[in-house]
């Protein structure tokens, strides 16, 4: 959520942040709104002051037996009180609408972010492994001889409705192993705190990294009022709301392997064969929690250590900066990551690591305190996956894809398989 306080300082500015975004500008209505909060706010005070005044004069008038004076003030303290009660409720309503308004309003891209419209303008930072090459045609995941026996779609549907899948053998056991792989890299070698975490949240922790209430839609909330998170994004980043650490305990680097759950309510009609675009699916998430000074410099170590990952299983990938057209709602600048899928013959998207600056930190109310220092500040937050599980299974999957319908595994699953080295045309491990 954005700062008053700095939308006074700077309306020109935050106007031209918004207009990367394509938005036309809000600061006027913003400050118009602000200013009849604080007129109302004010009003309030001085009604306070004068009623206070009037208490103090009443013990004297009826000391000095002035009737008259003495009802008159009664009467004073009376109308001063319901007066400074409505005006503070007009300040609250308009303190709730200027929240409301604030809250609706995206993030503001970082000065090296580029400039652009949509996916087009985005930026190729990185390339990395070649595209492998097939005696024959490569098909998607779901189309391996060795791979269909895995993939239950038809069950899955009868069970829980469309782009829902049951795994089960060989691909359900690479599936976990890949997650496995994910979350002991990040612990051993990233140096990442494992954290399990609910799947189900309140309001506020939604509400908290961005998704309410804009994106309400995107999400599902059970009977009784709880959410259930679209990534742990949610939970690892709020394991600070509303604290004050010490700034000796940051940065706090933390993962993830959880369930996740979206509603796609934006997505009919894209990639629904196969298990690309799911409504429940599995990501090993990072979040980073830092002083201002050290979250540009967090974005590309958390980006790293998801590219780490696809190399390690050898998997070609690139590696975008998001444009000020295409960026997320809570995002100061991204990195998305797209690993190769032969099978369909281009790279798709299987991480986003994204630096939000104090954008969450405001609205869950998150904060540290420096060494030396009393006024506490907001942290700075990022968050990116590493990685989607599903989407890394398919890419292992069709690049190791051979012509008899087998599948060869990356060379680091081996030990995580106990031993495996591929999926047979069968669909066994072997």
């Amino acid at each position: 959520m954005h700062n008053i306080k700095a939308i006074r300082a700077n309306p020109e500015g935050f106007d031209a942040g918004l207009a990367l975004r394509g938005l036309a500008p809000m600061s006027s209505s913003l400050l118009a709104l602000d200013a009849r909060r604080r007129e109302k706010i004010a009003a309030a005070d001085a009604a306070l002051a004068e009623r206070n005044a009037a208490s103090r004069e009443i013990g004297t008038v009826k000391g000095r037996g002035d009737g008259a004076e003495f009802e008159h003030l009664r009467t004073l303290v009376a109308d001063k009180k319901a007066e400074i009660a409505a005006l503070e409720e007009e300040a609250k309503e308009l303190d709730a609408a200027l929240t409301k308004m604030l809250a609706d309003i995206p993030n503001l891209p970082h000065d090296d972010v580029p400039k652009g419209k949509d996916e087009a303008d985005n930026a190729e930072l990185k390339r990395w492994g070649t595209p492998p090459e097939f005696s024959f045609t490569p098909v998607e995941h779901f189309e391996i001889a060795g791979v269909k026996p895995g993939l239950d779609f038809e069950t899955a549907a009868n069970l829980s409705g469309a782009r829902f899948v049951v795994m089960s053998g060989a691909v359900a056991h690479l599936h976990r192993a890949l997650a496995q792989f994910m979350i002991d890299t990040h612990i051993t070698g990233n140096g990442l705190t494992e954290v399990n975490t609910p799947v189900l949240v309140r309001d506020k922790i939604m509400y908290g990294t961005g998704q309410l209430p804009k994106f309400a839609g995107d999400s599902y909330q059970t009977a009784n009022g709880w959410w259930l998170i679209p990534t742990s994004e949610v939970t690892l980043t709020n394991l600070i709301a509303g604290h004050i650490v010490e700034e000796s305990s940051l940065p706090r680097r933390y993962t993830a392997h959880s369930l996740c759950f979206r509603s796609e309510a934006g997505s009919a009609g894209r990639d629904t064969a196969g298990m690309l675009r799911l409504h429940q699916f599995e990501k090993v998430e990072m979040v980073s929690v830092t002083r201002p000074e050290d979250s540009r410099a967090e974005l590309d170590r958390m980006t790293g250590c998801a590219e780490g990952i696809l190399e390690a299983l050898g998997l070609p990938y690139r590696t975008v900066v998001l444009c000020t057209g295409d960026m997320g709602f809570g995002a100061r600048r991204t990195h998305d990551i797209e690993v190769w899928l032969p099978g369909q013959n281009t790279y798709r998207e299987i991480s986003s690591c994204s630096v939000c600056g104090d954008f969450q930190a405001r609205r869950m109310n998150a904060r540290f305190r420096r060494v030396g220092q009393k006024k506490p500040e907001f942290v700075h937050t990022l968050n990116g996956s590493g990685l989607a599980v599903g989407r890394c299974l398919i890419a292992v999957l069709e690049n190791g894809q051979q012509a008899d319908g087998s599948v060869l595994l990356p060379r680091v699953l081996h030990r995580v398989l106990g031993g495996k080295t591929r999926i047979t045309p069968e669909g066994t491990l072997a």
